[in-house]
């Protein structure tokens, strides 16, 4: 593989190709501004007035004839890596310097040149001829009408593609070092993609790539935007009929970095201002709100043990409405995401979207929404894992939505035993999670008499929740039924029973 190391001049590249028409009703070709500051346009049969341009820019042609007589000298092109040959009968010929000569005085199509040469030129010499054109201070124009009719002549293999990729980007990173706007930098993909270079990638990806590494994120948010304006195709579908693109590809860049609200934001930037991205953008976008969401609750548990240590204060109200305003303001985004999917993609995406929809809900604890979301996905053929069910399931008994609870256990009936004693264990932290200590000890219970054992903290959580109520409210048929279960199962020993309710003021001892 060969990567350019030379830039092409600093200026706008606004190359106009025609693959189908034959050069004598080629279209007319912008050829690259001069260091003067001033474009020249080339039809068929113009080539003259280039060369006057030529001769009254002497020193331009001498600088050019000293280069080629240094590359004359060289037995290789210095790159990123070296363009080089291990046969001494592969260096470089007189048709090569006669071809460069020809080219750079315009005289004559390059294509009539290159044709007119063709036997006396080796592979390796085409490869130097696009490398020596598109060094800095080159015709670049050259390059591509070289790489034009190469490619028409089927010589465009794996290391010349490879070599005009280089080039290509080298030129990219050129234009943003320079500060270029975002539609020089298009109107070079679009020039590239005119003369036929379509790499085994997103060239367009590949900008963006050159944007981030260089701290050009703005340029690269502007970019796309540019790109989605003109209507540039990007990449081809995959196997699944999902198509990839630029905004999806940025989104997931900044992601990458743990920007996942800005990765929301700017999907949604696009589509309000008019932009129509790709549909997998919107799945992207919805991935990071997932992130998003799931991060803000890992956050939200980490301040409410801090408040419990002592550490911090607890939070006041104000805090809280603005917790839940946040964590809406999300969801409804996430929803919107979901809409535009829905209106713009096939039905192909619609599992996809619910099982998003799902995540979204999980992170953010709401029990029915979420179940919803189960039963969705079910109707468009998408079956969730059996353990985003016991999910929902604990979140759902943790909120006491008894009728949501009853739904989902319903299919425990059909589970293997295994899997109905993890559903079980669920439902029963999803009770202790949310208080609810009686519904708890009847989960036990059932458990039990299942022939399924709870895990002794999730039994320890239980009896001392029902010690707290009994203390408050006095009821004891709970508890001791709990420990009659818990003994006959050998999972607790005989023991005493000291409880001091408070309502009756008097002390209880019973043997179990």
């Amino acid at each position: 593989m060969a990567y350019a190391h030379g830039f092409a001049p600093i200026f706008k590249l606004g190359f106009v190709f025609s693959s189908v028409l034959p050069s004598q009703q080629r279209l007319p070709l912008v050829f690259p501004a001069s260091h003067s500051g001033f474009p020249l346009k080339f039809n068929d049969g113009v080539y003259a007035s280039a060369r006057s341009w030529k001769l009254q820019n002497p020193s331009f042609i001498a600088a050019k004839h000293s280069s080629i007589r240094g590359f004359r000298a060289l037995k290789s092109v210095e790159l990123d890596q070296f363009v080089t040959s291990d046969d001494e009968e592969d260096e470089m010929g007189e048709g090569f310097f006669e071809a460069i000569e020809e080219l750079e005085r315009m005289t004559r199509d390059p294509s009539d040149i290159l044709e007119e040469m063709n036997d006396r030129l080796s592979a390796r010499e085409l490869q130097l001829v696009l490398v020596y054109f598109s060094q800095d201070g080159r015709d670049s124009w050259c390059a591509l009408e070289v790489f034009d009719w190469l490619r028409k002549e089927n010589r465009v293999d794996k290391e010349t593609m490879e070599l005009m990729v280089a080039i290509m980007c080298s030129w990219v990173k050129k234009l943003i070092q320079e500060q270029h706007g975002v539609s020089d930098v298009v109107d070079l993909l679009v020039d590239m993609d005119c003369v036929g270079l379509r790499p085994g990638f997103s060239m367009i990806e590949k900008v963006i790539s050159l944007y981030w590494e260089m701290r050009e994120k703005e340029g690269a948010v502007l970019f796309v935007e540019e790109v989605l304006r003109r209507g540039i195709p990007y990449a081809e579908e995959d196997k699944e009929g999902h198509k990839g693109g630029p905004t999806g590809y940025l989104a997931w860049k900044m992601m990458s970095e743990g920007d996942y609200v800005g990765a929301v934001r700017l999907v949604i930037r696009y589509r309000e201002s008019g932009l129509k991205s790709e549909v997998y953008s919107y799945l992207v976008a919805m991935t990071a709100v997932v992130k998003e969401l799931n991060e803000f609750a890992k956050s939200l548990r980490k301040l409410k043990n801090f408040a419990k240590a002592g550490l911090i204060a607890e939070l006041d109200l104000e805090d809280v409405e603005l917790t839940e305003k946040y964590q809406s303001d999300l969801l409804a985004d996430g929803v919107r995401l979901s809409n535009w999917v829905i209106q713009d993609g096939s039905l192909s995406f619609h599992g996809i979207v619910h099982e998003r929809l799902l995540a979204m809900y999980i992170c953010a604890g709401h029990g029915i929404e979420a179940e919803r979301q189960l039963w969705e996905m079910k109707l468009v053929g998408k079956e969730a894992d059996g353990d985003l069910y016991d999910i929902v399931l604990a979140i759902c008994a943790s909120q006491k939505e008894a009728n949501a609870t009853a739904r989902l256990l319903a299919r425990l009936e059909v589970v293997s035993s295994p899997q109905k004693k993890r559903s079980l264990s669920w439902l029963l932290r999803g009770y202790i999670k949310g208080g609810h200590f009686n519904e708890a000890a009847e989960t036990v219970m059932k458990m039990l008499e299942l022939g399924f054992y709870p895990e002794y903290l999730d039994r320890t959580a239980v009896l001392q929740g029902l010690r707290k109520r009994i203390q408050q409210y006095g009821n004891l048929d709970t508890y001791i039924r709990l420990c009659k279960s818990l003994s006959d199962a050998n999972l607790v020993g005989p023991c005493l029973v000291h409880l001091y309710i408070r309502k009756y003021k008097l002390w209880v001892v019973k043997m179990l």
